[in-house]
């Protein structure tokens, strides 16, 4: 079955043309394969920020939600932390979720440690998985770590804690609120693995989101997931792009690289050579098990970059596309499905505003696409990726297949209609601005 959708509204065509695709010439490291859990091979994944949710804010408002979600196709919840925040230093006046105070207690703002639970089991109990985000790398400065653990964390030259400054970023970032952890320290290895476990044992949580996972050392998280698959079988997500996370301690990690793609071609900065050189000849080589999450806006994005409207304007929904049927785990950031057109407050309540918007419709057939067809399942349990040549440096397209099941996708990058060929077509065919055809057999 094949499909042309414009903005809007979704409307499908015939598609016609026969392939005569490119092979991407990708080179693999060698790594034995890392397996999954069954449940994560055709999903998604959906990020919550409970605080902004609802007007409420509290896990017993989001709940409502659940039902909605699970209709629209979700998978996995990634709820961001759900921890007690710190007073101390305190940035706003609610404070930052990763100002993390207490690791085995919830944000009261978010209701009570039971409602999680009861979150935990509701979201289960419609198939849906829920996994939290976990700060490994630094605490608040008020954390009671800090006083009856003070040799687990960094210190300055005269032996107190200081703030964390982060200098990976463009531009310096300095977490005034927040201390960092010292990973050379024994103990800490030990207090942090038990903390977490706390979560997947008592709460029935499936895993974690770990922010900055690059800073803390890969062999923590590879004897973590050892210690957590004696509870059950978790999956683990890393904000982070280095492929050795993949080895033995992440599902998957943060695909920054077509983030900035995305951004790029929207904004008329890039075109389809771009996407067929990061495909054809990555810059960084990942093992063919690892998982990449590709997005189009999480709350980092959201928050401190710009707003869906902002980055792409008439072109978000040609990028969502991509988003959910390139090589990867497509991200969906709650609120996304009703146009979320603002920037979120980070630090004070700051509501989304709940309306119908066709996108909630697109995300429902994207999911099902992806569920439906082998060819974009995840990792090593979906297809190969090959670029299709089409006459035009505004139109991407790729074929991916899975044993029998294959699917093709033609986007137009660009805000003009488009002529393009496939190999072998009688005749060219268009696409209007930011306009897409997606060929599926099961739809």
């Amino acid at each position: 079955m094949s499909f042309v959708v414009r903005a809007l509204p979704i409307l499908a065509v015939a598609l016609s043309a026969a392939f005569s695709p490119l092979p991407v010439q990708a080179q693999q490291p060698a790594a034995a394969p890392m397996s999954h859990v069954a449940w994560s091979r055709s999903a998604n994944i959906y990020e919550v920020n409970i605080r902004q949710y609802t007007k409420e804010g509290t896990f017993n408002a989001f709940a409502q939600h659940l039902p909605r979600l699970r209709k629209m196709g979700v998978d996995i919840l990634w709820l961001m932390p759900v921890h007690p925040i710190g007073a101390k230093n305190r940035k706003g006046t609610l404070g930052s979720y990763y100002a993390v105070r207490d690791y085995t207690s919830v944000n009261p703002e978010f209701g009570s440690m039971d409602d999680f639970k009861r979150l935990v089991k509701q979201a289960q109990g419609l198939g849906m998985r829920v996994i939290i985000d976990w700060v490994a790398n630094h605490t608040a400065f008020d954390n009671p770590w800090t006083v009856q653990h003070k040799d687990w964390y960094l210190k300055d030259a005269k032996g107190e804690l200081f703030p964390v400054t982060y200098t990976e970023g463009a531009e310096p970032e300095y977490w005034t609120d927040v201390t960092g952890l010292d990973w050379k320290q024994p103990g800490l290895w030990q207090g942090m693995t038990e903390a977490m476990a706390f979560w997947v044992r008592e709460t029935g949580i499936d895993g974690f989101r770990c922010d900055v996972a690059a800073k803390v050392p890969t062999a923590f998280w590879e004897q973590l997931r050892v210690e957590l698959e004696r509870i059950k079988p978790v999956f683990m997500l890393a904000e982070a792009w280095q492929p050795e996370l993949h080895t033995r301690a992440f599902d998957m990690s943060y695909g920054w690289d077509t983030l900035g793609l995305f951004k790029d071609i929207a904004r008329g900065k890039a075109d389809a050579r771009a996407l067929r050189t990061l495909f054809e000849k990555p810059p960084v080589a990942y093992p063919e098990h690892a998982y990449r999450m590709r997005f189009t806006s999480n709350h980092d994005e959201n928050s401190w970059h710009g707003s869906d409207a902002e980055h792409y304007g008439p072109a978000f929904q040609a990028m969502a596309v991509l988003a959910a049927t390139l090589p990867g785990m497509p991200l969906i950031y709650g609120g996304q499905e009703a146009g979320l057109d603002k920037r979120l407050e980070f630090f004070e309540k700051d509501p989304i505003a709940w309306r119908e918007h066709p996108n909630a419709a697109l995300y429902t057939w994207l999911l099902k696409l992806k569920h439906d067809n082998p060819a974009l399942w995840n990792g090593q349990y979906g297809g190969t990726m090959r670029v299709l040549e089409t006459g035009n440096d505004k139109v991407f397209a790729f074929r991916r297949q899975k044993d029998g099941n294959a699917v093709a996708v033609t986007v137009n990058l660009s805000e003009a209609q488009q002529q393009y060929a496939l190999p072998g077509a009688a005749r060219k065919a268009t696409l209007g601005a930011w306009e897409y055809r997606v060929s599926a057999p099961a739809q």
